[in-house]
């Protein structure tokens, strides 16, 4: 349960940026998942989409104790830049190619104390515009560093207001070249099978 505590609304100005100029331990921290339906408030209420994945996703990462808070990094899917995710032929020689796509990303992991939430989440704003859903799609997190810690708002205006910010610091955080690079690695586009996200979704 969150704890009596909750911070209040993070002093102004905030930072422009976020974590140090090259992310230190333990960022950058892989997660990974199938997207699965959270609360619907992100598109309903906000105006902030978020592709979730199971909360069990940390246990299985070893990161289930990870500190509440918002966080930035990258997110690889197995669809493409419309939110498709069916194959597409290679060129004629007969062979599917998977589509699959990197993005910045900002999450949250916690209870979100603005809406007294009684379960612990992870919600994944992906700083792109989908065509579509991808329920059931799998997503591969590589969280690269803390952005701040969760708060509670007198306000739907005031969250939303800070959740633009987040949006804001995470693209230039993620523009240093320590960060960017990351963009490259592996393991974003290494989907598992059925096997996995079934140990994720249990």
């Amino acid at each position: 349960m969150p704890s009596s505590d909750s911070h209040n609304r993070p002093p102004r100005p905030r930072s422009p940026l976020a974590g140090p100029s090259t992310p230190s331990p333990p960022f950058p921290i892989s997660l990974s998942g199938p997207v699965i339906k959270g609360f619907g408030r992100g598109s309903r209420e906000l105006g902030i989409p978020t592709a979730n994945i199971p909360l069990a996703g940390l246990s299985v990462g070893g990161h289930s104790e990870l500190e509440s808070g918002v966080y930035f990094g990258w997110a690889g899917l197995n669809v493409d830049d419309q939110g498709n995710s069916s194959s597409s032929d290679d060129g004629g020689e007969g062979k599917q190619k998977s589509s699959s796509s990197v993005w910045p990303m900002v999450m949250s992991i916690g209870w979100n104390p603005f809406y007294k939430n009684t379960v612990r989440s992870v919600e994944v704003h992906i700083l792109h515009a989908f065509a579509r859903d991808f329920y059931g799609a799998r997503m591969n997190l590589l969280i690269c560093g803390f952005m701040r810690p969760e708060y509670d708002y007198v306000d739907k205006e005031a969250l939303i207001e800070d959740i633009r910010t987040d949006i804001a610091v995470a693209r230039r955080s993620l523009e240093r070249d320590a960060y960017a690079g990351l963009r490259g690695n592996g393991y974003l586009v290494q989907f598992q099978g059925g096997e996995h996200e079934a140990e994720v979704a249990t």
